[in-house]
């Protein structure tokens, strides 16, 4: 090869790597666009956008509207929302969806409780306990305050029979403001156009300072971000965490369970119950005793049992929570299905454990909460996160799916991909 071919041969090559480059550079683009397209809040700016047109705490109107479940789920819902001044007039308008009942011929309940946010600048609380509700149905809704009303919302009642359905878990939305919008858009995207997706249980630790106003109602708002584009509304069943000390908690969720307690449990379906624990007062005394028996009632009729509530007794951070020797043994009676717990900042699924060791027979306790709150490493050299157990670390949210032959639990990421997932069988 003489000096001319050697010359043409390396110009070739120089100029297939600058269309290559080139190539790089103009796909880069589209390649991101089609990201942002499908999982658009992992764009900061479009989650700052997003929060920037979140309804404002000003004025006589309603704002930062939720709906809250406790009981009984397939007939009864709290719907509840902030204004700025007392006001006068609290009303939420509401009819079955399919019937069109809604501005005419609709149902109308008034506030039956209103109050100032205790440490607000003026701010009230308005809650209006709605009954008589038909299960497996979804309901158009609208709050007004002294004549300005809310966009037009709906969410569907929890079922009276034995059909599918999910749920989303979570936990720790706290100090991430940002990861928090972006986990609240998730969900939102997640419940979109998923008919069985019906309702979201919180593991606790909303903010920082449970009784800071500004910090829960900043929450509030941000909360907003979880009603899809059609205006579906996941209602939400509340769990106390350490973080949400205070009267704000019991103002914002109209005390569930009964003030003092924060403890209840939710009869989903007639086959699904969620038991709804506080880990922040005495575990044992008046809390076990309930818990015994409420167990000891349910378990004969449910084919899917579940326990919530925010510190871990099988932590992946911290040291066991206090209520271990008080609930562990009553889980373990009566064969919980799954137990989900928060307060570590991780993603976590245990081996199945009883009598403190390995079981096939034994209770799976997953979560420690990725709603937000800045993420820390497990330590994953503790026997119970080994394999076939998990643990790690991201923002997150798990999903539930209950059926009569399996119940499917996922771990979903904030780019949509599936951290954990795994099924379980009725006992």
């Amino acid at each position: 090869m003489d000096l001319l071919e050697i010359s043409r041969f390396y110009e070739n090559h120089l100029m297939k790597l600058k269309i290559f480059a080139l190539s790089l550079l103009f796909s880069a683009p589209l390649v991101s666009c089609k990201l942002f397209s499908e999982t658009p809040w992992l764009d900061e700016d479009y989650v700052k956008k997003r929060m920037k047109g979140m309804a404002s705490v000003s004025g006589d109107g309603p704002s930062q509207w939720r709906v809250i479940w406790t009981k009984e789920p397939s007939t009864k819902a709290t719907i509840s929302w902030t204004t700025a001044t007392k006001g006068k007039d609290h009303k939420v308008r509401f009819g079955v969806r399919s019937e069109g009942k809604f501005k005419e011929g609709g149902m109308v309940r008034e506030a039956q409780r209103s109050g100032a946010y205790s440490g607000a600048k003026g701010e009230y609380y308005h809650h209006a306990r709605i009954s008589g509700l038909k299960p497996s149905t979804t309901y158009n809704f609208e709050i007004e305050s002294d004549g300005k009303k809310s966009p037009v919302m709906h969410f569907t009642t929890a079922p009276s029979d034995d059909r599918e359905f999910r749920l989303l878990f979570g936990g720790d939305s706290r100090t991430g403001v940002l990861a928090r919008g972006q986990v609240n858009l998730l969900m939102a995207d997640l419940a979109e156009n998923d008919d069985q997706l019906i309702a979201f249980a919180h593991g606790g630790d909303y903010i920082v300072s449970g009784k800071s106003w500004s910090q829960w109602s900043k929450w509030l708002s941000q909360h907003e971000l979880t009603v899809t584009k059609s205006g579906k509304v996941l209602p939400i069943i509340p769990t106390r965490g350490n973080h949400d000390g205070g009267p704000l908690y019991d103002e914002i969720f109209d005390t569930p369970g009964g003030s003092g307690k924060n403890y209840f449990h939710t009869m989903i379906s007639p086959k699904v119950a969620l038991v709804t624990l506080n880990s922040e007062i005495s575990a044992g005394g008046d809390q076990q005793a309930w818990l015994a028996q409420t167990l000891f009632d349910l378990r004969p009729k449910v084919r899917w049992l579940l326990a919530e509530y925010h510190r871990p007794v099988w932590p992946a951070v911290k040291s066991p929570g206090k209520a271990k020797k008080f609930w562990v043994p009553l889980f373990e009676k009566f064969n919980m299905d799954l137990v989900v717990e928060s307060d570590g900042h991780v993603i976590k699924r245990t081996v199945p454990i009883r009598n403190e060791k390995e079981d096939p027979t034994g209770i799976v306790y997953v979560g420690e909460g990725g709603l937000g709150v800045p993420q820390r490493k497990p330590k994953t050299d503790r026997w119970y996160l080994q394999k076939p157990g998990m643990a790690g670390a991201g923002h997150h949210v798990m999903r539930v799916t209950f059926a009569k032959d399996k119940m499917d639990y996922e771990v979903v990421l904030l780019d949509r991909k599936q951290a954990d997932k795994h099924q379980f069988f009725p006992r």
